[in-house]
C-alpha cells in the first residue's frame, strides 16, 4: 500500500466477462456471446450509492503481504508479462511505476492490485478466480474458474467469505487451504481512472481496471447484502438498454468502459485484444469537470478544453464553469474526448481523438445505444 498518498486511495476493479455457451443474451442489436458482471451498491454506501458497478474495492495491506511470494511463482513479477516502454512523450501510470520496495513491500503493484480485484470479487459476488498450484495458468485462451469439486461445501465457503470480509488476510489463508493461488495471469490491464477533484473531503480513488474473460457460463454469483444488494449479468448492449430505461444507474467511468466493450460481440476476440493490448500499459485519466448551465461535462485527456496542467490534488480549488448550455459548447468545439452528463440517466460519450496505447475508443456515443453495432 502507498501510505504516502494524501489525496486519493489506491483501488482495483474487475471487468469480468463470462461466455454464454450458445445462449445469446437478449438484445435487439448484434448478439453478444458473453455477459459482464455488474453489482448494485447499497443505498447506504458513502460512495456512489445504488450505482451498478464492476466488482472491486480498496487495496489492503494484506494484498501486499510478503507471504504471497511463498505461494506465487518466483519469476520476476510472479510470471506476469512485461509491459512495453510507453510511447515517446508518454509516461507509464504512477499507479504502476511506484517503487513498492521503498514502501516496505517486495510484492509488485501489478501483482497486489490483481490480488485485490480477485479478493473483492469473492467478497462482493462470491466468485473465486483461483488456479491450482503456484501457476501461472497454462494456455492462452479465456480463463476457467475452479471446478465445483475443488471448492468447499457452500456453508464452509460462505464462512470463508465472511472471514475475508472481516480480515482481508484470510484470503491468503483460504488460498493455502485450497492449495490454489489467485489467477492474476487471467487479469489484463485495461485502464486507470482517477476520481476527479471535487468537494472538500470527497472520496477520491486511483483505480486500476482489469479485464478477465471466463470461458464458461457465468459462475454462481451471490450478493453479500452489505456493500452489494443485487447483481446483474448482461451484455454491454443490454446494460445500456437497462440504463436507458432507468432500471439501473451507471457511473461515468463504468459507462465509458461499457461503451468501449460494445466494440466486441465475441468473447474470444475480446480476450485476444485485451491480452495483446495489455502489453502496452495504459494512460491514467483524471476527468476534469466543466459545469454548464444545464449539466456538466467530464473532460478527458486529449479534449481541446482539457487543462494543460490539471489540478490533480484539488488544492488549487480551480472550478471550470460557464453560463453556456451543453449544446452550445458542443457546437463550438471540434476535438472531443468527453463525457456529457445532463442528469444521472442522460449521459453521452463523445470521442474523436486517437486512442493511445493501442486501445479502442467507445463505440457507443450516447446512452440510447442507437449507434451500438459491434465490430469484432
Amino acid at each position: 500500500m502507498n501510505s504516502r498518498l494524501r489525496y486519493w486511495r489506491e483501488a482495483a476493479t474487475l471487468l469480468l466477462a463470462a461466455g454464454t455457451l450458445g445462449r445469446q443474451p437478449r438484445s435487439p442489436l448484434r448478439p453478444f456471446d458473453y455477459e459482464l458482471l455488474l453489482l448494485q451498491r447499497s443505498s447506504r454506501s458513502g460512495f456512489m450509492p445504488s450505482a451498478h458497478v464492476f466488482p472491486g474495492g480498496l487495496v489492503e495491506a494484506a494484498d501486499f503481504s510478503e507471504d504471497w511470494l511463498q505461494l506465487l511463482p518466483a519469476e520476476p513479477r510472479c510470471g506476469l508479462g512485461l509491459v512495453r516502454p510507453p510511447p515517446l512523450g508518454s509516461t507509464r501510470s504512477p499507479l504502476f511505476t511506484t517503487d513498492r520496495q521503498q514502501l516496505g513491500s517486495p510484492v509488485p503493484g501489478e501483482v497486489a492490485f490483481r490480488i485485490c480485484a480477485i479478493r473483492e470479487t469473492f467478497e462482493e459476488a462470491g466468485i473465486l478466480l483461483l488456479v491450482p498450484g503456484p501457476g501461472p495458468a497454462a494456455g492462452g485462451g479465456p480463463a476457467t474458474s475452479l471446478p465445483a469439486e475443488r471448492l468447499p461445501p457452500s456453508a464452509e465457503l460462505g464462512e470463508w467469505r465472511r472471514r475475508v470480509q472481516e480480515d482481508p488476510m484470510c484470503f491468503l489463508q483460504l488460498c493455502r487451504h485450497l492449495g490454489c493461488v489467485p489467477n492474476i495471469w487471467a487479469l489484463h490491464e485495461w485502464s486507470n481512472w482517477l476520481t476527479p477533484a471535487g468537494k472538500a473531503g470527497g472520496r477520491r480513488y486511483d483505480t486500476a481496471f482489469y479485464l478477465c474473460c471466463l470461458q464458461q457460463r457465468p459462475p454462481r454469483t451471490s450478493q453479500d447484502n452489505q456493500e452489494v444488494t443485487a447483481f446483474l449479468w448482461s451484455s454491454p448492449a443490454e446494460a445500456m438498454e437497462h440504463f436507458k430505461s432507468q432500471e439501473i444507474w451507471i457511473a461515468p467511468p463504468q459507462f465509458y468502459e461499457l461503451c468501449r466493450l460494445c466494440n466486441f460481440s465475441s468473447l474470444s476476440r475480446l480476450h485476444e485484444f485485451s491480452s495483446q493490448r495489455a502489453l502496452e500499459g495504459c494512460e491514467r485519466w483524471m476527468p476534469v469537470i466543466l459545469n454548464a448551465s444545464d449539466g456538466y461535462i467530464q473532460l478527458l485527456p486529449g479534449d481541446e478544453l482539457y487543462p494543460e496542467n490539471p489540478d490533480y490534488t484539488g488544492e488549487k480549488k480551480i472550478l471550470m464553469s460557464t453560463d453556456k448550455k451543453i449544446k452550445d459548447l458542443m457546437k463550438e468545439g471540434s476535438v472531443f474526448h468527453r463525457i456529457v452528463i445532463k442528469n444521472i440517466n442522460n449521459i453521452a460519450v463523445y470521442v474523436n481523438v486517437q486512442a493511445k496505447y493501442k486501445h479502442l475508443n467507445p463505440l457507443v456515443i450516447n446512452s440510447d445505444c442507437s449507434h451500438c453495432n459491434s465490430r469484432l
